[in-house]
């Protein structure tokens, strides 16, 4: 047999490679024709169909210029930096913030300023996050976060920075040497005093009894370890993201409108070295319309990135 019938088992389906551009005789899926159409004698074909634990009868597909080019990237990078935003996460269960239904539709945030000189104003703040909490806590990774753990398994992955405060790329699997959560986690809460760092539960508890923000031992106020609005970024976690654009040779925009700075400039310090860069989104993002993007793909990461990754990792090209 020659060509490229994909050995990946997406859900535990094996099917034709729809990303491969060594597509034997224009086979797009595996159909009751598959044997007549590849030229396959029928008792090799009993015997192709026996070594493979399921199949499932796919539909034909049409495959993109832009997505065959994604996978031609990813397959040829060897220092990938995956940028993140909220866009990924929402099949995980997670609402965005800056989308038509987005959390900033409904509330304001509290500002950092007024979260240290204000208990309403940290009362407020707690609200917030404790709304959200049972989502947060009991969220798990979607195919996006899986396939971005598979670039790091596969040694391609330098660096995902995100936007996220979600903690899925660490339940996904991705390790911290290759993770910088630029706006923090809603994992942990911290002190703003001592900085030490505590497990959340026993926090959100106290303050759904009590309606009074938690305080450290040391006396600070706790919070949870997210970046606010009119907080600083973490010297150290700027530095590393800017470290990794340095080094990247390629850089994917995943899920993000790219709206915020200055985490958005992080993937346009490796594009304006030249590196490739690619931005995946269901709706328009600030870089949109930018001379250094290469390839835009308008969609659901979720529908694009992981099939893509499997067929770079498993397929010749």
């Amino acid at each position: 047999m020659t060509g490229c019938i994909s050995a990946f088992y997406r859900q535990g389906s094996p099917r034709h490679c729809r990303y491969c551009s060594d597509n034997p005789k224009g086979i797009t899926s595996l159909s009751p024709g598959f044997g007549r159409a590849s030229g396959l004698p029928w008792i090799r074909m009993i015997a192709f169909l026996r070594w493979l634990p399921r199949i499932v009868v796919m539909s034909t597909v049409h495959v993109t210029e832009p997505i065959a080019r994604l996978t031609q990237y990813l397959r040829g990078a060897s220092n990938i930096l995956v940028f993140t935003g909220a866009g990924i996460s929402t099949g995980s269960g997670i609402p965005d913030f800056r989308g038509p239904q987005g959390v900033w539709k409904r509330r304001q945030p509290v500002y950092y300023q007024d979260f240290m000189s204000s208990e309403a104003a940290r009362v407020e703040h707690w609200n917030y996050k404790l709304e959200g909490w049972p989502a947060f806590r009991d969220a798990r990774p979607n195919a996006t976060h899986e396939a971005i753990r598979e670039l790091e398994r596969s040694d391609k992955l330098l660096m995902v920075v995100t936007q996220n405060i979600d903690g899925l790329h660490s339940k996904a699997g991705t390790s911290d040497a290759r993770l910088v959560e630029l706006h923090g986690a809603n994992s942990l809460v911290e002190c703003q005093t001592c900085h030490q760092r505590f497990d959340p539960e026993p926090h959100f508890d106290s303050f759904r009894k009590t309606r009074r923000s938690p305080r450290c031992h040391c006396g600070g106020f706790l919070k949870p370890a997210t970046i606010s609005f009119g907080q600083s970024l973490r010297a150290e976690d700027l530095q590393r993201a800017e470290q990794a654009a340095d080094a990247a040779d390629l850089v994917i925009a995943l899920g993000s409108t790219l709206s915020v700075y200055p985490a958005s400039e992080i993937p346009l310090l490796a594009a304006r070295r030249g590196v490739t860069y690619a931005i995946i989104n269901r709706g328009a993002t600030e870089h949109d319309d930018l001379p250094e993007v290469k390839l835009r793909i308008e969609g659901d990461v979720a529908e694009i990135l992981p099939d893509a990754v499997t067929a770079a990792l498993t397929c010749p090209g």
